[in-house]
């Protein structure tokens, strides 16, 4: 059974006679799609106009444009560059002539009068390295899609868990504006999460007389950066018609690869129902015995 049905191969050569020789041999062995060219010019235009080309046979010997001179268009442009290119050659020459080819691109040569074997060992090596190069981008591009559809499936998670949160979260920038908010926050602040993405926090923040609620408002990167998380800290949020809303508040530094806030994370308690309850008066009953 014939192998690498789908590669596909150009053959170039001067030479009509050593085009059909190429292709017979060929044709035995493989079962291959196999373009020809006559002509360096014409390898150029075939090699640009077909995305698909796997490998070229190039003869080195041909007037007008020759083989080294093609083999250096082809490694300009980048449609072309990363086709393997077997020399064909008459003779090495000199070992300068063979350095010329490998520096132009070549990845190897072939000798005329072409060995049957050598020329089938030689196309079947290639081959064989692309579809494993073929195999392993295959495993590759399955092992991102499949991460990609993990991170998706995590954000989607964590998204769902802050959207049903009971307390409001704000996510600031260093510079503490909003960058985020949840559903939670919406509702206890009264604003929708686009009419708060951009505020400063300080526009709906109202400290309380806790020592770091003044740090947060004061120094709270600094403090931020000095401790990485300040907590149950009793504050106030402004909310948009006005209204104080008593929160039991923390905040979490969110640190970069160099140790730099990258975000700010802040979870607020709403402690209205709380604070009702210690504000009311007691009624103590007593009980007579007669």
């Amino acid at each position: 059974m014939k192998r690498y049905s789908g590669f596909k191969l150009l053959i170039v050569d001067d030479h009509q006679h050593n085009l059909f020789t190429l292709r017979t041999l060929i044709e035995q062995h493989m079962d291959v799609e196999i373009r020809e060219a006559t002509s360096g010019a014409r390898a150029l235009e075939i090699a640009l106009q077909d995305p698909d080309i796997d490998l070229i046979i190039l003869d080195v010997q041909m007037p007008e444009m020759d083989g080294f001179q093609t083999a250096s268009m082809l490694k300009i442009h980048k449609r072309t560059k990363d086709i393997p290119i077997i020399f064909l050659t008459a003779a090495f020459k000199t070992e300068e002539f063979q350095q010329k080819g490998y520096e132009v691109g070549a990845v190897d040569y072939l000798l005329k009068p072409i060995d049957n074997n050598q020329l089938i060992n030689k196309i079947s090596t290639y081959f064989r390295l692309i579809e494993k190069e073929r195999a392993m981008n295959r495993v590759l591009e399955q092992k991102v899609a499949d991460r990609t559809a993990a991170l998706a499936q995590a954000k989607q998670h964590l998204e769902n868990i802050i959207n049903h949160m009971g307390e409001a979260l704000l996510v600031l920038d260093p510079d503490g504006h909003i960058t985020q908010a949840n559903p939670a926050a919406c509702q206890m602040l009264g604003y929708t999460e686009q009419e708060l993405i951009g505020l400063s926090i300080g526009d709906v923040f109202e400290e309380g007389e806790d020592e770091q609620a003044g740090a947060f408002m004061g120094t709270w990167l600094e403090a931020l950066i000095r401790v990485g998380a300040l907590s149950k800290i009793e504050a106030r949020f402004i909310a948009k018609d006005g209204r104080r809303v008593p929160i039991l508040f923390s905040r979490t530094a969110i640190k970069g690869p160099e140790g730099e806030i990258s975000d700010i994370i802040c979870i607020a308690k709403d402690m209205t129902g709380y604070v009702r309850a210690c504000d009311a008066p007691t009624t103590k009953t007593a009980n007579h015995v007669s």
